[in-house]
């Protein structure tokens, strides 16, 4: 982690042409995606499609089949003092349920030559400190979420590795880690979050990586993402049934929402507009309809075969 004019520095993370085979089941498939300092970056894809094992191969818990991940240009084995520089959180059961809160903290800084008066600052930090001598073993599956960060934020990164860390958050508490990975993002450090919160990806991250079936799907800014998906307008007019069969004939895929009322798929007001005027159909209202994450990400993982890339999209 470096520091210039006060503000953390984070560092690139690269997969290039990852590959991971667990006999003949292929968990990873020639995954290449970059993640940016200073960025949230939302890992997505459904259950089995690869981002976990991705995760651990990036933090040398597992090795790859063919490929490289690498953080500042170094595997995490060759980072000196990893702790200082890679912060993760992959699992919320690594500790022994006697142990209290703090000697755990303790215990983690010792071996990776923290100093031991961070453990006080990312207790406070995540909200256990009134909670720091209670065995760990009578925590929620929240608190122990929120110690596994601490232990995570003990080095002060510049770079987070999330699997999945508002598994077992009430509401309240994925409020508080949005709003301190935003905090943390604006200090210059690399985040990169798996999660399956779709709604509230969509609140916290800049930037996604969504894969399926261990392949990549998408990757780039969120604003792009969702704007170049497929647009759809909707059309409240008197003659829907004219109005659809005008769609139909121009290309477009029309489907009666109401009564009144037509959702037009792979329309754009620019497009849609002029073939209305031209063929005088009554209009009452167009609206251009936006789609959510929630309804790229179905549209990503449910396809047989990954769309290309947008040339802005990919030069992120």
């Amino acid at each position: 982690m470096a520091v210039v004019d006060g503000a953390v520095r984070g560092a690139t993370i690269e997969v290039r042409g990852l590959t991971k085979r667990f006999g003949a089941v292929t968990a990873v498939d020639d995954l290449s995606f970059t993640v940016e300092p200073g960025r949230i970056t939302g890992f997505l894809g459904p259950n089995g499609a690869g981002k976990t094992t991705t995760l651990r191969i990036m933090l040398d818990l597992a090795l790859p089949t063919s490929g490289t991940c690498t953080i500042g240009g170094r595997r995490y084995r060759d980072i000196p003092e990893p702790a200082r520089h890679v912060g993760a959180v992959l699992e919320a059961t690594s500790f022994h349920p006697s142990r209290r809160a703090r000697a755990h903290l303790e215990m983690m800084a010792i071996e990776a030559g923290l100093e031991r008066s961070r453990v006080d600052e990312v207790l406070a930090l995540v909200g256990l400190t009134a909670d720091a001598h209670r065995k760990v073993g009578d925590y929620s599956l929240g608190m122990r979420q929120r110690l596994q960060l601490a232990g995570a934020l003990l080095g002060d990164p510049g770079v987070l590795v999330l699997d999945e860390p508002s598994n077992g958050l009430d509401p309240q508490g994925i409020a508080w880690l949005r709003d301190l990975l935003r905090h943390l993002a604006s200090e210059g450090r690399t985040i990169l979050e798996s999660s399956h919160l779709l709604a509230e990806m969509a609140l916290t991250v800049d930037d996604v990586v969504i894969v399926s079936n261990g392949q990549l799907r998408a990757q780039g800014p969120l604003s792009i993402l969702t704007t170049q998906a497929q647009s759809s307008m909707r059309v409240r007019t008197p003659e829907p049934g004219r109005l659809s069969e005008i769609a139909r004939r121009a290309g477009y895929a029309p489907r009666p929402i109401g009564s009144d009322t037509l959702l037009v798929d792979g329309a754009t007001p620019e497009a849609l507009g002029p073939l209305i005027a031209s063929n005088g159909v009554v209009v009452y209202e167009v609206v251009q309809v936006s789609q959510d994450l929630e309804s790229v990400f179905l549209e990503l993982t449910t396809s047989m075969t990954a769309p290309s890339e947008s040339p802005e999209m990919a030069r992120r």
